[in-house]
């Protein structure tokens, strides 16, 4: 084998890696920009994720205070049924007198 053709296969073996290199990179740079592409829709959903949590917690806030807001309802309930009942008596018909 003569040195040109040393050369030529050199220079062929060459452009062959330098082939498969750049198709191998192109390969990894398409793989990094899906995963970017996930993660950023991961993030995404995440925080919807993180807001709903965040109603539901204060739900659970709301549940717990259930029983006071109906022990609250019921007292409005009764004060209202007391003041009906003395405007349907009329004026003077609750008062004390000393």
């Amino acid at each position: 084998m003569t040195p040109d053709q040393m050369w030529w296969l050199a220079l062929g073996i060459g452009a062959v890696v330098v082939a498969v290199v750049a198709v191998l990179l192109g390969l990894i740079i398409a793989t990094a920009r899906s995963i970017d592409a996930h993660a950023s829709r991961i993030w995404t959903v995440g925080k919807e994720i993180a807001g709903n949590t965040a109603a539901l917690w204060t739900l659970s806030e709301v549940a717990g205070a259930t029983p006071r807001i109906r022990r609250a309802a019921e007292s409005l309930e009764d004060s209202a049924a007391a003041i009906a009942e003395s405007v349907r008596r009329g004026p003077g018909a609750g008062a004390r007198t000393p």
